[in-house]
């Protein structure tokens, strides 16, 4: 063991200092830098936990990558695509394709006795990944699709059915406004000529999401109801949903389908689709960046000022070792240590408390947030082990360097003055 830890662990264990006056500072010290790794482990956890809660339930609710029409018509719904069976079963042997579904969406407006809703009506088949409604179902049942029969049968979203004063198998009109090619006799061509088509549903299930740019209109349906009200073959579909093994490689997955399909289709992730949504949890980043930051000062300036005191209350003892002989360099390294030690401590009690804190979070969902303003229910909470070693590590590495500072001052004193210090 080295004379430089040996003084420093005489100074942090010594008897005289917990009656001396830096005690109460470098418990200050201490205690900012518990509060600082707390608080920052916290920031982490919370940050990516509330992004991939509302990453989750976007692509489970919709989808990773959508392929559809290029055209948009004018009531923006994308026209039909017909897509072979062979090219589907070429994506779904695709190493990166999880699943791949057929979906068509439609504007309509439901009526009931009291009031009128507008609604969007999401056409799914029997190969719909019903894994995410299941779990969010709240009453009644997932409806059953076959493809001999056409069904009746809905899901429909909790704040729909509530606004609406919907019950289960309580039948509901539902009016919609189709474009359909007709022949006009005076201009001797096709033409575009809107109708109204109107449908009679029974809600068989409830779901709940909380999301609310999503729950407030959303029900789910038979494809080919809307198929047969669009006058489409049953080859038609609005879109195709992939969902893909590994978000991280969105963009990327993305591109390699684009150059597969070519421009015959539009082929649009998630984060392109609802762009205004992902800025927003962009921004999260830099909020939790700027805490981070924020803790790392404050707990750096504690540690700065618990040092100085702890230096100035032993000008004596800095004389003296330095009067034996000792070199400036072993000097401030004592200081170094008894400083790393108190910052470690620290840490270590920071990230038990985090950590704690996250876990309970985690497991028990004490703290609760409004779903129409958060689009979660709870505070979200994620552990990511590698983020969390790097944000100690970086801690840690910035008060060395920092600290290095207020060790200067003992290069300065010299053994005559600081013997005679009082």
């Amino acid at each position: 063991m080295s004379i430089e830890k040996i003084i420093a662990d005489k100074i942090t264990n010594s008897s005289k200092v917990n009656k001396s006056i830096s005690k109460p500072i470098v418990k200050i010290g201490v205690i900012g830098v518990i509060i600082g790794v707390a608080v920052m482990v916290l920031t982490l956890g919370i940050v990516l936990g509330f992004k991939n809660e509302i990453i989750s339930k976007i692509t489970d609710l919709t989808s990773h990558i959508i392929i559809s029409n290029v055209n948009i018509n004018s009531s923006n719904e994308p026209d039909p695509i017909t897509i072979s069976s062979d090219t589907l079963k070429k994506i779904e042997n695709l190493q990166y394709i999880k699943h791949i579904q057929a979906v068509t969406i439609k504007n309509a407006i439901l009526k009931t006795k009291n009031a009128n809703e507008g609604i969007i009506i999401k056409g799914v088949d029997n190969n719909y990944d019903y894994k995410f409604i299941n779990a969010n179902l709240i009453e009644g049942k997932i409806p059953t699709y076959t493809q001999d029969s056409l069904s009746t049968e809905v899901l429909l979203s909790e704040s729909l059915a509530n606004k609406l004063q919907i019950k289960l198998n309580q039948k509901f009109s539902v009016y919609f406004i189709v474009q359909k090619l007709v022949y006009d006799s005076t201009v001797n061509a096709n033409i575009q000529k809107s109708e109204q088509r109107t449908r009679v549903f029974i809600p068989v299930g409830i779901f709940k999401n909380s999301f609310s740019d999503f729950d407030e209109s959303l029900i789910f349906a038979d494809l080919k109801q809307l198929q047969k009200i669009n006058y489409w073959s049953n080859k038609q579909v609005g879109a195709y949903e992939i969902k893909i093994n590994n978000y991280k490689n969105l963009a990327q997955n993305t591109e390699n389908l684009q150059e597969f399909f070519g421009y015959n289709y539009s082929v649009a992730n998630v984060t392109q689709i609802y762009a205004n949504i992902f800025i927003w949890l962009d921004k999260l980043d830099v909020n939790g960046i700027i805490v981070i930051v924020l803790m790392v000062i404050v707990a750096t300036i504690n540690m700065i000022t618990a040092l100085l005191i702890l230096i100035l209350e032993r000008t004596n003892m800095i004389g003296l070792i330095k009067a034996l002989g000792m070199p400036n360099v072993s000097v401030r390294k004592i200081f170094i240590i008894v400083s790393l030690k108190l910052t470690l401590k620290g840490m270590l009690w920071g990230n038990l408390i985090g950590l704690g804190l996250c876990f309970i979070q985690y497991y028990f969902k004490l703290i609760k947030l409004n779903s129409d303003v958060y689009y979660v229910d709870f505070v979200a909470v994620q552990f990511n082990w590698s983020l969390i070693l790097i944000l100690n590590i970086g801690t840690f590495l910035t008060c060395l360097l920092m600290l290095l500072l207020p060790t200067i001052i003992i290069s300065k004193l010299t053994p005559i003055k600081t013997l005679k210090f009082d």
